[in-house]
């Protein structure tokens, strides 16, 4: 029972031992010509895509919980003896272990015939001996026969048990592939939403402030804009982020009121909550810009010291839920009320690092396609020739994974078992 004990040990180590899911590094690259950008899936359709492969991975995980249990209980009932397959080798063996003892007894009868016949001393002696050697010779031909048909039958009993093993094993192999094909397929799905998903950074993205003055005195307001343009080969939803605040105390920010025009009125920012998204732009073409009026009001008792705004566009399409422009730092003076600061410049901008880019506590508002403000406006002349940044590039297009995936225990040793199955048949004579 060398075989049996082979696909015991099997079958337990495929019931019990979990599969083991392999992942191989991934590459994600863009290899398609510029003309081709848009071919590429939408991050919907990427969603899409990674929640009904997370869905099908659900599915084939608890298939797969079903399948060891249903092998489990398969093995275990082809073990059991009143099994009808077992039963039936366990009653071949049982044959062919008695035509074994009849052919063994017959080849001794045999045996002793011809010493008999060795010894006979007369010729009547002889003849009787060689009548007897004629009889056990038939009987052990008869024995012989015998043997060799319980031997045929035993191996068919045999093949028959081995077969129904050999299935069982197969077709828990056929769900455990099917499990690690959902999951290299969610892995896929997964990696190439969060590629997608990942920020792209693009400079022809930019938010520009407009006579934004380089000294602003405590108790006067002064008006100014800024300019939002798409210098990218993308059409953008554009959610500018903005951000103006006194180098002081939290308590101290409420000395300075910045509003914006959003079409209908003036709209006031919060100074103490962070960057905010104002003023958002749906479905901005590939070299449109358009302009935001703003206003600043300095109290009399404003504190005589720096201020910055911070202005910077975050986007998103059709392909990307994360584009950002680059962000730019102006730092401006608060004088003492009553000063006189003659000829005052604008301020100039300041490049911000991405590490240092202060997230916004504000989401983008929702799109309508409405104008930005009152003050908005349009031009076909491409925003670079104004700003001076080139195109965009239009970020990386995220290729299917490569992904390696090697089976667990459970896999290795099915078909380790149906191997061990077919070889033993092949080279068994008698067990």
């Amino acid at each position: 029972m060398n075989l049996r004990r082979t696909l015991a040990t099997a079958a337990v180590a495929a019931v019990t031992a979990p599969v083991v899911l392999l992942s191989a590094g991934s590459a994600f690259a863009d290899t398609k010509a510029p003309a081709q950008t848009q071919q590429k899936p939408t991050y919907a359709e990427l969603k899409k895509a990674a929640d009904d492969a997370n869905k099908a991975y659900e599915d084939a995980v608890a298939a797969e919980k079903a399948g060891r249990e249903k092998i489990k209980t398969t093995m275990e009932a082809l073990d059991q003896d009143s099994h009808p397959l077992k039963a039936a080798y366990l009653a071949a063996e049982k044959a062919a272990k008695a035509a074994a003892a009849d052919k063994t007894a017959a080849d001794k009868a045999v045996e002793d015939a011809k010493a008999a016949l060795g010894a006979a001393q007369d010729e009547a002696g002889k003849a009787k001996a060689q009548e007897a050697l004629n009889a056990a010779e038939a009987e052990a031909r008869t024995a012989a026969d015998a043997k060799a048909d319980a031997d045929a039958k035993r191996k068919t009993a045999r093949d028959a048990w081995d077969d129904a093993q050999v299935a069982a094993f197969r077709e828990w192999n056929k769900v455990l592939t099917a499990s690690a094909e959902a999951r290299k397929a969610k892995d896929a799905a997964d990696q190439a939403l969060a590629a997608a998903g990942a920020c792209v950074r693009v400079p022809g993205l930019t938010v520009l402030a407009n006579r934004l003055p380089a000294k602003v005195v405590a108790g006067t307001t002064v008006d100014f804009s800024f300019t939002v343009a798409n210098a990218t080969d993308r059409t953008l939803d554009v959610d500018p982020l903005v951000f103006f605040r006194l180098d002081a105390k939290d308590q101290e920010q409420h000395f300075m009121k910045v509003q914006w025009a959003d079409g209908s009125g003036w709209r006031e920012l919060d100074s103490t909550e962070g960057p905010s998204h104002i003023a958002s732009v749906k479905g901005m073409k590939p070299g449109a810009r358009t302009e935001v009026k703003m206003r600043m009001t300095l109290e009399k008792k404003a504190p005589a010291i720096d201020a910055f705004a911070l202005l910077a566009g975050d986007a998103s399409d059709a392909y990307n839920p994360c584009v950002h422009g680059p962000m730019n730092r102006y730092v401006f003076k608060v004088l003492p009320a009553g000063s006189k600061p003659g000829t005052v410049g604008a301020a100039k901008p300041g490049k911000v690092e991405d590490k240092d880019r202060p997230k916004p506590t504000s989401k983008p508002a929702a799109r309508n396609g409405s104008p930005a403000s009152a003050g908005s406006t349009a031009s076909a002349r491409p925003a670079s020739a104004a700003t001076g940044d080139s195109l965009a590039a239009t970020g990386t297009s995220p290729a299917v994974p490569q992904l390696g995936l090697v089976g667990g225990a459970a896999v290795l040793l099915g078909g380790g078992a149906v191997f061990a199955v077919r070889r033993h048949r092949g080279a068994r004579g008698t067990n």
